[in-house]
């Protein structure tokens, strides 16, 4: 219990204290005409009240990764809230206040279009493409998810009810931001916050002990920790409730609807320090409610026993039928309304990239058709693959989007190691991660850590030489 809490407190004052240094640094500027007022075409670009985007972006941002993320990350014991504590604060958003605050600055651009600036047009290509893919993936993961509970809840065919929820993404990505999810989205983004709540409360106020991280526990307390060692699969593991790269293909959808720069803090770094909340209670739900770690590893290595099962056993068990099932709707909704914005997000980066208008509907219909084509046919694969390689996918674009940030920061002579020391870590991350995992290279640990902090420091230097061209450019300008 005692580690739960101090998990809690930390994030709150990682808002309050580090999210204030951050904002600071970035220098927003409350005067600044943002891209809501002076692009406002009624669709993509709307002024909103703050704490109805705040409540979209949560809802946006959530899905099913601080959930079934964190539930799969519990696995490897109490470790796992030093990283949503740590990487909630100082990677995810750092990660989130500059995708939204640099879209917000360039405005409302796309993600790629963003790292195109910084890192220059080969990168923005790349992006374009590996952005759009990522979104696909998420809007596919995000159907089977609630799909399958949906399937236990009901008994309805899987088939029948993915085809339900992508006649409603169609809506929802082809409407005006302002009609649908900016109705509906808030209500739906309080909800899934106060279903988390009752979990917590049901813990706190329960008669089972929370596991406590010790001097004992701090360990790799996997079942099968010889081929799950914590670094690097615990970090891509839990993705979205400590970093997650998805986050800022959904924040320039955001950025277009913010009225003044002061928002930022509480919408983009506000947001993922309340997901890292979430991801906490459905961690430590994991390892309470099925007796332990041990026990829950394996509880969840029997046939058939996945997170969707464990959401629905954990909800029934901890809050009731009535409770239960009202959790489970909860948890259902987050990940069809983080679908549908993948999806929408992905109509606008590929509108973004070929300069194509998205005021009639036509146009609109032109790029989403396709866009849900493709993710059907995803549909047909197997749920645990997709997750595999959208789990690498995701962090992928987090570091490239760190990468990013720190470019921007020095380039505007501001203290760029806010973003460069996490984007450090993700570099020797996601490469680790690449040769050691089976959907990788499945190469022994040893050699790929080594690889992967050489990458890392490979990433550094080649930042380093940017800057000492940039200080070189700046002592020619002068003696002109």
């Amino acid at each position: 219990m005692i580690t739960f809490f101090a998990s809690i407190i930390a994030l709150v004052l990682g808002y309050l204290i580090y999210g204030k240094i951050v904002e600071r640094n970035f220098g927003v500027d409350e005067n600044r005409t943002t891209p809501a007022v002076e692009k406002n075409d009624g669709v993509d670009f709307v002024p909103m009240n703050w704490i109805k985007i705040f409540l979209i972006q949560f809802l946006n941002i959530a899905g099913l990764g601080p959930i079934f993320g964190a539930i799969a990350g519990a696995l490897w014991g109490p470790v796992a809230f030093i990283w949503i504590v740590l990487g909630s604060i100082f990677a995810g958003a750092v990660h989130d206040y500059f995708s939204g605050m640099l879209s917000l600055r360039h405005g409302g651009a796309s993600i790629p279009e963003v790292v195109g600036k910084y890192l220059g047009n080969g990168f923005k290509n790349f992006m374009r493409f590996f952005a759009v893919i990522l979104l696909i993936l998420v809007g596919v993961v995000f159907i089977k998810g609630p799909a399958s509970i949906l399937n236990n809840l009901t008994s309805l065919n899987v088939t029948i009810l993915i085809s339900i929820i992508f006649v409603y993404y169609l809506i929802a990505t082809m409407v005006p931001i302002d009609k649908l999810i900016g109705r509906i989205y808030p209500v739906f983004g309080l909800i899934l916050l106060i279903m988390a709540f009752g979990i917590a409360g049901a813990l706190v106020f329960g008669s089972q002990e929370m596991p406590e991280l010790s001097f004992t526990t701090l360990t790799n307390m996997h079942s099968n920790s010889g081929d799950y060692p914590i670094f690097p699969l615990l970090f891509i593991t839990i993705a979205c409730g400590a970093i997650s790269g998805f986050h800022s293909t959904q924040s320039p959808l955001m950025a277009r609807c913010i009225t003044n720069e002061k928002q930022g803090r509480k919408v983009f770094y506000g947001t993922m320090i309340a997901e890292g909340v979430v991801a906490l209670i459905w961690a430590a739900a994991a390892m309470t409610f099925f007796g332990g770690i041990r026990e829950l590893g394996e509880t969840m290595a029997q046939d058939g026993h996945n997170a969707a099962w464990a959401v629905n056993e954990i909800s029934n068990g901890l809050l009731g039928k009535i409770g239960g099932l009202l959790a489970i709707l909860g948890v259902v909704v987050a990940p069809i309304t983080s679908g549908d914005t993948a999806f929408r997000s992905a109509r606008l980066t590929i509108a973004d990239a070929i300069g194509l208008k998205q005021g009639s509907i036509r146009n609109r219909l032109l790029i989403t058709v396709p866009l849900f084509l493709v993710g059907f046919i995803l549909t047909q694969v197997n749920f645990t693959i997709i997750w595999r390689y959208f789990g690498w996918a995701n962090q992928t674009l987090a570091t490239l989007v760190l990468w990013t940030s720190a470019v921007y920061l020095l380039k505007e002579g501001r203290k760029y190691w806010i973003a460069l020391i996490p984007a450090t870590f993700m570099t020797a991350v996601i490469t680790s991660y690449l040769l050691i995992a089976p959907e990788g290279f499945s190469l022994p640990a040893i050699p790929s850590y080594i690889v992967g902090v050489g990458m890392a420091v490979f990433a550094v230097a080649l930042f380093y030489l940017v800057r000492f061209k940039l200080r070189m450019l700046a002592v020619v300008k002068v003696k002109k």
